[in-house]
């Protein structure tokens, strides 16, 4: 395989890593193999730390192609617990709300989930990637100042319940959609669409375009997956 003129790559994302210790990680593997100080490495789609799922890596002139595999459509399956709010709408931060569920039952949430299906206006959450004025919106986020982000268009191609626990109050859901969508402002909303609340406590990307996690490479087999590839 030729790293330097460019390959594509596809990992599934260890949780707790950011798409950036990926990136270093191969990247790092990549030197050492190659025998080079650089190599330009880059993603197409970030994942957040508690998540997990396909990552798509890209190595040489095949960064070039990042906009164009990030336009793919992505499959997610993710866990949410309703009932509760987080600022930043998964675990990465404590509850901060409880709202009441006595309401809610399995027909209800696959009503509302059908609310979602189509093309759908969204905020991303304030605990995000986006950039206002220059700046990441998480960054304001974390020294605690006001962030106003405005809706984007995007659009749910699928979206299904596969599981709903009464008693603990969760459901698990299958999501189909565009590029740009926040699984975590999914959550928020559909919480506020059954008059409670909620957060993801789960994520698992799935799928992006036609490449499945099952296709993956384990970030930490890929040191051999290199002896056995390249």
């Amino acid at each position: 395989m030729d790293f330097i003129n460019g390959e594509i790559l596809y990992f599934d994302k260890p949780l707790t890593w950011t798409s950036f210790n990926v990136v270093a990680k191969i990247r790092a593997l990549l030197c050492r193999r190659l025998g080079v100080r650089k190599l330009k490495v880059g993603h197409a789609g970030t994942l957040d730390p508690l998540a997990t799922g396909v990552m798509v890596v890209c190595t040489g002139h095949a960064t070039k192609r990042i906009e164009e595999l990030q336009a793919h459509v992505k499959e997610y399956v993710a866990t949410l617990q309703l009932g509760a709010t987080t600022p930043c709408f998964d675990l990465e931060k404590p509850i901060d709300q409880t709202y009441p569920t006595e309401h809610i039952t399995e027909p209800l949430v696959r009503e509302v989930l059908t609310r979602f299906q189509g093309r759908i206006e969204q905020i991303p959450p304030a605990f995000s990637a986006c950039k206002i004025d220059g700046h990441r919106a998480y960054d304001l986020a974390r020294k605690g100042k006001d962030v106003e982000l405005k809706p984007k268009v995007l659009v749910i191609d699928e979206i299904e319940l596969l599981d709903f626990n009464q008693e603990k109050m969760q459901a698990t859901i299958r999501v189909v959609c565009s590029k740009g969508t926040y699984i975590r402002a999914l959550a928020r909303d559909i919480g506020l669409a059954l008059d409670s609340g909620a957060h993801l406590i789960a994520l698992r990307r799935t799928r992006i375009g036609d490449i499945r996690v099952e296709d993956c490479i384990k970030v930490d087999d890929f040191s051999a997956w290199l002896e056995n590839n390249s």
